[in-house]
């Protein structure tokens, strides 16, 4: 919990982040997450951007098998801990159903969205961070 705080101060206080699930997630985007251009890359790099599985008239999207597994764990518990604990996202949820999406799929908008939140967090240098002297090249 130290290590992430240190990290990426923010990153705990999201509802149902927890330590490790933090530390999937900034493992994940690795020691230089300034290569990450995009929460769409972020979203691809977890495992959580759409793919397009439609066929004939039937138009849907399934989640990306590609990517990390453990931060694709770890945004899928983070959910599952929402749509236990948090109003909005329990109303997000009824509405997707009413709307006539599976509970599959509205947990995948779901996990997409988190990736969102938790890049735009990342990706914003901490200033701890910042203060940390730079490692030399031998």
């Amino acid at each position: 919990a130290e290590v992430v705080k240190a990290s990426s101060p923010g990153l705990l206080d999201v509802r149902g982040v927890g330590p490790d699930s933090a530390a999937a997630l900034l493992i994940a985007a690795g020691d230089n997450p300034e290569r990450l251009t995009s929460e769409a890359s972020f979203a691809a790099l977890c495992g959580t951007s759409p793919v397009e599985a439609s066929s004939g008239k039937t138009r849907r999207r399934r989640l990306n098998r590609g990517g990390d597994r453990r931060a694709d764990a770890a945004l899928y518990r983070i959910v599952l801990s929402r749509l236990r604990w948090d109003d909005r996202t329990r109303n997000c949820l009824q509405r997707r159903l009413a709307e006539g999406k599976t509970r599959r799929e509205v947990i995948r908008c779901l996990k997409r969205y988190l990736a969102r939140e938790v890049y735009r967090l990342i990706a914003t240098p901490s200033p701890a961070a910042s203060r940390a002297p730079a490692a030399t090249a031998i």
